[in-house]
């Protein structure tokens, strides 16, 4: 299919050839008909792509605060990466579209294929030819509104949010600053519901639009629009003002408090700057508030990822009920939006959309839509897109990828690309955008939106897997079951029972593959010498590793029970790992206990003791409420007269008999990515023994939950491997009983 698509460096847009979304749970495919180019959202972001580096830095001084602390922490070479990764990936744009829906995701019940819709959300409602939206992001189209109405839907529910923020009210005199599209719905929403409105906008022509809209009175000058205002209030001043304007400057809130009356309601709907000046609104004792988006709904994961609608008796107005209500009102011939389109754009034509907005042509615009041909006949969702030419030979090892996000592009796919002796053939996303992009950069032969493409290409003997946590153990079990290699990135699972049904299929499978999962730390130089250090003591140790994590906001996927499971199963498996690679051995009692939370964080901060069978001690302090600037990771190991201390994979100190040897790394951070990615690689290839033996990765992965459990129960967890891959290997219950 064809989506346009933003380039991060430049903001300069582009017509791309990419797979198809999967279809993902609680959403719906729909085949898009029509968008609507948002000329403010849209034209910012491309203004702020084509600044260069240093404007950038300006105007996110955020970012460089991040980038500052992680140059500080992983040297120039991690950081330098990191930011030419980010810059490299394509952005989706749009929000706004309408069309057929072709299939409906598990959980969906009350939409089905056929149904015409409106659709919302960036991310979601892409200018592309078939669109994944969440279903709560979209709303059915009665029949009597075209496809073209039916964008209108995410900026009409825009408005009636602005509109509902302030309060409005039957009889109600509202003065609107801005009369671009926002304006202009907003002014025939506030017709249709009973109120005088007053309308402005520094272009003539769109005042005008805004009169022949129904404004009762309209100006595109300031001293004008002032004194209208009042002569039409009897000099008392509008009961609320609603801005829909766009620009830096805090004109229009310092305007829009000369306006209004005593104790009136102003809502900034658009985007504008904000030094409110305080007389003006002290006198008066305005109420200055801002309209988030569509509606409440909008930002929260649970609602718009996961369909957990809000009970109509508690939240009347949603962002899915703010999309039906203005269907309605066009549905009633309330509203006039065909005045409101100026220009349309057949897809292949979409850039110059992006021209028009951003001022690269003089032509005055409003409404600007991209239309999408419709096939005659359904096209098959499952495509593969070739990309490049390297074929795989026999001398090579073909590799397919499942999961193509940050940390693929960052960490493993490089690793992957410098080594002579692989064929990189298949990548597969959740969204076409990330397959196309990591198939063009890492020169993939081809990308796709099926997994089961890549389970089943004979090209392909080893499948690295990348996706979210939850995904993890299936896709393994998948790819153990038509025989090929597998490295799965940490986690190998969430639960036990998951754990028991890989040792379980891993026992029937006569002549095994590959199974590695990425514990890329045990691999990495450092971590190799100060193995090598610690095997000549031969009593029990002590070993303290400290983990700066970093605070996680609450609503990223990670701390998601359902998706990532929390950062103890996500992320402490890489120290339980760790430990259990310099000690040699799994732990036999693990416990854990989280830090008192004042309510910020998500049991993210916690401390772990693991018991080893030979008497050693180890204990893991994973917090995320330290500063960022200080080293992240590091292990002290005491025992036999010696101690040896890693600090973030850049110094390693080893000092015996009082004597210190020191190990420095100033430019660059080594955690052992490249070391495993050609460690798994030549276990395939020359059919060696697994570069991690398999009962580490399975102790190591029940200590990690049973971690978890103490951390749930505050009792401490023993662990006898022996014990748990006999019950595993038992004949699982059948089909039917639950107990």
């Amino acid at each position: 299919m064809k989506q346009l698509l933003q380039d991060a460096r430049t903001g300069e847009v582009a017509i791309a050839e990419i797979p198809a979304p999967q279809l993902l749970p609680g959403c719906v495919l729909v085949r898009v008909a029509a968008s609507l180019v948002s000329a403010g959202t849209e034209r910012a972001s491309a203004e702020f792509a084509g600044k260069n580096l240093l404007a950038k830095a300006k105007a996110r001084p955020d970012l460089v605060r991040d980038v500052l602390a992680k140059l500080q922490r992983d040297g120039f070479s991690s950081t330098l990466r990191a930011i030419r990764s980010r810059l490299d990936q394509p952005r989706s744009v749009g929000y706004s579209s309408s069309g057929t829906v072709i299939a409906v995701g598990d959980g969906v019940t009350d939409i089905q294929v056929g149904d015409r819709v409106a659709c919302a959300g960036a991310g979601h409602a892409v200018h592309a030819e078939i669109a994944c939206v969440p279903r709560l992001l979209t709303a059915k189209i009665p029949g009597s509104v075209s496809f073209e109405e039916g964008t209108f839907g995410t900026l009409g529910a825009i408005c009636l949010h602005g509109i509902r923020t302030s309060g409005t009210t039957l009889g109600d005199t509202v003065a609107v600053i801005g009369l671009g599209l926002l304006g202009q719905v907003t002014i025939q929403l506030l017709k249709a519901a009973g109120c005088r409105v007053f309308g402005m906008d520094l272009v003539p022509l769109r005042a005008q639009l805004g009169s022949k809209n129904g404004a009762d009175g309209v100006s595109a000058s300031v001293e004008e629009f002032r004194d209208l205002c009042f002569q039409k209030t009897g000099g008392v001043g509008v009961d609320s003002v609603l801005i829909a304007a766009e620009t830096p400057g805090s004109g229009p809130v310092n305007l829009a408090a000369e306006l209004a009356r005593d104790r009136a309601v102003i809502v900034a709907v658009g985007t504008v700057g904000m030094d409110i000046q305080r007389k003006l609104y002290y006198e008066k004792e305005l109420d200055f508030r801002i309209s988030r988006s569509y509606g409440p709904g909008r930002y929260d994961t649970a609602y718009e990822q996961k369909g957990r609608d809000y009970p109509i008796g508690h939240v009347r107005w949603t962002e899915t009920r703010n999309l039906d209500a203005f269907l309605q009102l066009v549905a009633d011939r309330k509203l006039d939006l065909a005045s409101l389109i100026t220009h349309r754009f057949p897809l292949e034509e979409a850039p110059g959309a992006y021209e028009l907005i951003t001022g690269g042509t003089s032509e005055a615009f409003l409404g600007v839509l991209i239309q999408y041909a419709q096939p005659p006949a359904a096209n098959a969702l499952v495509e593969t897109i070739p990309v490049a030419r390297n074929v795989a030979t026999k001398e090579k090892l073909g590799i397919g990828v499942l999961g193509a996000g940050n940390f693929a592009q960052q960490m493993l796919l490089p690793a992957l690309k410098e080594l002579p002796e692989v064929a990189l053939v298949s990548v597969c996303n959740a969204t076409g955008v990330g397959s196309r992009h990591v198939a063009d950069k890492f020169r993939f032969q081809q990308c796709t939106n099926s997994e089961q493409e890549i389970l089943r290409d004979p090209a392909i003997q080893a499948v690295i897997i990348a996706t979210r946590h939850h995904l993890h153990a299936n896709q393994v079990l998948e790819a153990m079951r038509v025989g090929k290699a597998v490295f799965c990135e940490k986690p190998l699972c969430l639960t036990e029972e998951d754990l028991a049904r890989i040792v379980r299929a891993r026992s029937t499978q006569q002549t095994a593959p590959v199974l590695m999962v990425g514990f890329n730390r045990r691999f990495a130089p450092m971590a190799v010498e100060l193995k090598k250090f610690l095997s000549e003591i031969h009593e029990p140790l002590a070993i303290h590793c400290r983990v700066n994590a970093g605070y996680l906001p609450p609503d990223h996927w990670v701390h998601d029970p359902e998706q990532g499971g929390g950062r103890l199963l996500g992320e402490v498996c890489h120290f339980v790992d760790f430990l259990c690679f310099l000690v040699g051995a799994c732990p036999t009692e693990v416990r854990a206990e989280s830090v008192g939370n004042p309510g910020q964080y998500r049991g993210d901060n916690l401390v772990g003791t693991l018991k080893f069978g030979n008497g050693t001690l180890g204990t893991i302090s994973y917090l995320a409420s330290g500063d960022r600037v200080t080293s992240k990771e590091r292990v002290e190991v005491f025992g036999g007269g010696s101690v040896a201390i890693l600090e973030d994979f850049r110094r390693l100190e080893l000092v015996r008999n009082g004597r210190k040897q020191l190990r420095r790394s100033r430019w660059r951070q080594d955690k052992g990515h490249c070391s495993e990615m050609q460690a798994f690689v030549a276990a395939v290839r020359d059919n060696l023994a697994p570069p991690i033996p398999f009962e580490q990765i399975v102790g190591s992965t029940l200590a990690t939950i049973r971690l978890q459990h103490s951390c749930q129960t505050g009792e401490a967890q023993a662990i006898a491997l022996s014990e748990f891959v006999a019950s595993a290997l038992q004949s699982p219950p059948r089909e039917g009983n639950h107990q």
